[in-house]
């Protein structure tokens, strides 16, 4: 099946090009400011925050700090909360909220697409299975175009909202997939048009499920997570004293429990791969993937644990964490996108595919059911629109 949507006939990298950010953190405000950078580009951001709506209406320029300290500036086109301000016109349309934010952003922004001619919808990064989720949503758009990336294109903190964002390291390749349903234009128009955006190389994956099944968040988080506090973890049933971050202190226990979670995974991918007759050779272990991803940017590429405390890019990214109470030291947020993002919708996933195909995924499966009770419970999952027949 395809959209039957074909690439227009002129020069696509000379037209004027309409791209909405649907998210105001930080990819969401990095991005912005990369892509104003780029002739021709206009660039409206739909967000609720209200102060970067006020602040852009007070004239402030957005600044992204690069990792040399040097600036960029802009002052984008529109910043509102209505979609109908925003995505309106859109050529194309980017997600950058977490994956428990999509099914409602994405409810609000369906009415306002435009009807004729393709519109590109997207999200960055595009895992938790995204694609399904924007074909149940999109179901009345037929000409949307549904995308996803495997990866940010840079990381991004030390937001202040409406004003700057730092930029940490930036891939070298930007890997992008479609749904199935895409035809072969569409998905050349696709490309067409990132590459207008976004100055790295941008790769078409072959099948969505590369982006799916590729290591990340949903296993890096979780089983750092389990590594600190959970029944293992030294600072089970303890507070920090002081704020840790992700990967500069992650513990070997952490380092462990990822490589294992990261072993199923592939094996999962090469269930995958026989059943579906399948190829998802771009879905690599996860420390291959960080290593080809940041390259120099890693001072010693040696060993999980090595590749995770020394690359640069990493550096400084803190872990989510709320006083305890009674003041007294730190806890895990709980109520953070590690949780219901990347457990909920990430995590929960894996462990349903793995499920379907008789896949055993002990660590996997282990450090889920143990970040869903400690989160307590969830409130929504990729469940909700992961396919009743997949496999089929």
């Amino acid at each position: 099946m395809t959209t039957g949507i074909a690439a227009g006939g002129d020069d696509a990298t000379q037209r004027p090009l309409h791209v909405a950010i649907c998210g105001g953190g930080r990819t969401g405000h990095l991005n912005a400011v990369l892509f104003k950078q780029m002739a021709g580009v206009k660039v409206s951001l739909l967000t609720r925050r209200r102060e970067v709506i006020a602040r852009h209406r007070e004239g402030q320029m957005l600044t992204a700090i690069l990792p040399d300290q040097s600036l960029l500036s802009a002052h984008l086109d529109a910043v509102s909360e209505d979609p109908a301000d925003v995505v309106a016109d859109a050529d194309v349309v980017l997600i950058t909220v977490p994956a428990h934010a999509r099914p409602g952003l994405l409810r609000e922004i369906a009415p306002h697409l435009r009807s004729t001619g393709p519109v590109y919808v997207g999200a960055i990064p595009g895992f938790c299975g995204f694609d399904w989720l924007a074909e149940k949503a999109l179901q009345g758009q037929p000409n949307a175009v549904i995308w996803g990336m495997k990866d940010v294109p840079h990381t991004a903190y030390d937001l202040k909202p409406g004003v700057s964002v730092r930029m940490g390291g930036p891939k070298s390749t930007l890997y992008i997939g479609t749904h199935a349903r895409e035809s072969d234009a569409a998905r050349d128009e696709l490309r067409a048009h990132l590459g207008r955006i976004y100055t790295a190389p941008v790769e078409l994956l072959s099948h969505y499920l590369e982006i799916t099944l590729t290591p990340g968040n949903p296993i890096m988080h979780s089983s750092v997570v389990y590594g600190l506090v959970g029944p293992y973890g030294q600072w089970h049933d303890k507070t920090f004293d002081a704020p840790v971050c992700w990967w500069t202190d992650c513990t070997e226990l952490g380092a462990y429990f990822l490589e294992r979670s990261d072993e199923e995974s592939q094996a999962l991918c090469k269930a995958i791969e026989q059943r579906l007759e399948l190829t998802l050779s771009s879905v690599k272990p996860l420390k291959q993937e960080i290593i080809e991803a940041y390259g120099d940017q890693i001072r010693d590429p040696a060993s999980m644990l090595s590749v995770l405390r020394t690359n640069q890019a990493y550096d400084a990214i803190e872990a989510p964490l709320v006083p305890a109470p009674g003041g007294a030291g730190y806890t895990i947020d709980t109520q953070s996108r590690a949780f219901h993002e990347d457990v909920a919708y990430g995590l929960s996933l894996l462990v349903a595919m793995a499920g379907r195909l008789k896949v055993p995924v002990p660590h996997i499966a282990e450090i889920f059911h143990w970040n869903v009770s400690y989160m307590n419970g969830l409130r929504g999952s990729a469940l909700d629109y992961f396919p009743e027949r997949w496999p089929a």
